[in-house]
């Protein structure tokens, strides 16, 4: 057996531990007091060296996601460690957040908040943590230096755009990242990758139109809101018959369409929330410019005024050359047989404003099996067994990395 995965099957028992007390701790977006308190608690322990990075959010920004629905956020704290000295330097990184979604299982560990784990944030950090107790025991055969990144706010989609925007890469600059993320619908166990796009991008735009209210039996006298609503809908999804190569994969869903009170009163406002995702870069640029075009022409067209909040998560690109030279290493924990290449996900990962800047690896592990619930789902479950690999994983990832790249 792999020195490293034996390490972390004797440590099997604390990471479960770990994930169980974040499982029942579960908070939104970017600023988790209690989830950071304990990994920094664990930190300690382990007497690995921390520091927090983040600080206060524009103003506007915090609007901005309040009107996406997320609760006040006023600043980010994410928190990075350093185990080892010295080049080459490579970034772990597990995301830590919660959803709003209040979990419907029978665990005796469930949280019996509002919110909960349901995309296994809390996995991804407790097998973050059981790697670094594995490298802090390495820690004088490491051929460099790792960085260990536990982020917020990657639910937001911005999460990690702000650890980078407030000097993640700034001081020790990684020359390489990896990451993963649990998979409950596949075979424990299991280990897929993608070369290139890795995940889809999001392009989410929040309307808010500005009629003029009136009487139905008096349209002249109006602006309808809701006329505009329904010719911005029509418009924006011509865009993808028309404007969009058939070869790019690209859904565009407004799930957002809402206004009025009564059949016989055209109401003051309306709102439509667009959301776009797709697989093709060159796609998403003109999507990203069009939709903001055909919304100001049919809005004043109609005489009507309007608001737009708009938000951005870029695809994850990995690194063709980085993966080829991952791939042993995991295979050495996961096994030859159990590590695939997979489709790119269709679903977004804000990892991708890491892999804009250092190469990376994003890597899906499985931890159940196919006809469980699915991620973002009230019953989802994941198989505790698959911890202890995940934590080797990553802490087999960064030694033989370091050792390869000296």
């Amino acid at each position: 057996m792999n020195e490293i995965l034996k390490k972390a099957k004797e440590i099997h028992g604390q990471i479960v531990e770990d994930r169980r007390a974040l499982h029942q701790i579960p908070e939104l977006g970017m600023y988790l007091p209690e989830t950071a308190a304990y990994i920094k608690d664990r930190l300690d322990e382990m007497e690995i060296q921390w520091k927090t990075i983040g600080g206060q959010l524009p103003e506007k920004m915090t609007r901005d996601f309040m009107e996406a629905g997320f609760p006040k956020m006023e600043k980010a704290e994410g928190i990075v460690a350093q185990i080892g000295s010295g080049s080459p330097c490579i970034l772990l990184r597990a995301d830590m957040d919660a959803l709003p979604i209040k979990e419907k299982n029978n665990l005796k560990f469930c949280s019996g908040s509002e919110w909960g784990h349901m995309c296994g944030h809390d996995s991804h950090a407790a097998m973050l943590l059981g790697a670094a107790r594995i490298l802090k025991d390495m820690e004088g055969e490491l051929k460099g230096t790792v960085k260990l990144l536990f982020q917020p706010g990657e639910e937001t989609g911005a999460g990690a755009r702000l650890m980078v925007e407030n000097g993640l890469l700034k001081e020790k600059k990684p020359d390489a990242a990896f990451a993963m993320h649990v998979q409950p619908i596949e075979n424990s166990g299991d280990a897929g990758y993608v070369m290139g796009v890795c995940s889809a991008s999001l392009d989410t735009f929040i309307l808010k139109i500005t009629g003029k209210g009136g009487h139905s039996s008096q349209p002249q006298l109006c602006v309808d809101p809701l006329m505009i609503m329904n010719q911005v809908y029509q418009a924006v999804n011509l865009l993808l018959t028309r404007e969009t190569d058939p070869a790019a994969m690209a859904t565009l869903t407004c799930g957002v369409a809402q206004g009025g009170t009564a059949v016989n009163i055209i109401p003051d406002t309306a709102e439509l929330h667009i959301g776009i995702r797709t697989l093709d870069v060159e796609a998403s640029e003109h999507l990203r410019k069009r939709v903001p075009e055909i919304i100001d022409f049919y809005v004043k067209a109609w005489r009507g005024d309007y608001e737009l909040t708009t938000f951005h998560t870029p695809c994850t690109y990995t690194d063709e050359k980085l993966c080829r030279e991952l791939v042993p290493y995991i295979q050495e924990i996961a096994g030859t047989d159990k590590l695939k290449q997979i489709p790119p996900m269709t679903g977004t990962e804000d990892f991708g404003y890491i892999t804009q800047e250092v190469p990376g690896m994003f890597l899906f592990l499985g931890a159940g099996k196919p006809g469980n619930a699915p991620l973002h789902n009230a019953h989802m479950v994941l198989d505790e067994e698959v911890f202890s690999e995940g934590a080797a994983i990553y802490a087999n990832v960064a030694v033989s990395w370091l050792r390869g790249n000296k």
